[in-house]
């Protein structure tokens, strides 16, 4: 009876180790964005981007609960086109780049949804850490022409830049902020499958 349990112990590790492991991508800054709009004067949407970022997806092709998702953006590579708008947001009054030089989403946990996934995860910015939800569609993977393996994320998202303690702003003549609460957060994503 031992001997069995041994013998179906061991066939069972067996099996278990063939199954598919998690695979590491890497971002591929070249091939990916990481954007934002706000409304100002109530009437418009000024859009930007950060430059430097990193982040890693640790990818199951059939158990999304091996998903895993780590970005760090530098606040300081914010880029709106406009260097006296940027350096105001790399103000104190704004992200504080200078104290808080990094923006950090630590995913917890995926979900499977109508429209393609949903991310729930940690976002810290300014020292703040908020739990926000961000659906997303997932395509590939793919192989490309040189052999690599590459997955795609386009997300969207919204927070209240209040929450993380950035409130500057000043109020028009209609009660409206000169600079939006509601901040939209928009990422297109390249991945490529690091070597093994």
């Amino acid at each position: 009876m031992k001997r069995i349990t041994v013998i179906g112990m061991l066939a069972l590790f067996l099996g278990f180790s063939s199954l598919p492991a998690q695979d590491m991508y890497k971002i591929d800054r070249a091939h990916s964005t990481i954007g934002f709009k706000v409304s100002h004067m109530v009437v418009s949407k000024v859009r930007g981007k950060f430059n430097e970022f990193d982040a890693t997806f640790k990818y199951h092709p059939t158990d999304i609960s091996q998903w895993y998702v780590e970005a760090v953006i530098k606040t300081a590579s914010i880029d709106t086109d406009n260097k006296k708008r940027d350096d105001h947001l790399r103000s104190p009054d704004f992200f504080d780049a200078a104290r808080y030089p990094e923006i950090r989403f630590v995913s917890k946990r995926f979900e499977k949804t109508e429209d393609g996934y949903e991310v729930i995860g940690d976002l810290t910015m300014r020292g703040v850490t908020r739990e926000i939800r961000m659906p997303f569609e997932l395509n590939g993977p793919v192989t490309d022409p040189w052999g690599n393996q590459r997955i795609g994320v386009e997300g969207k998202t919204k927070v209240d830049r209040f929450d993380y303690n950035i409130r500057w702003s000043k109020t028009m003549d209609n009660g409206g902020l000169l600079v939006g609460r509601t901040v939209t957060i928009e990422i297109n994503a390249e991945f490529i499958k690091a070597a093994q």
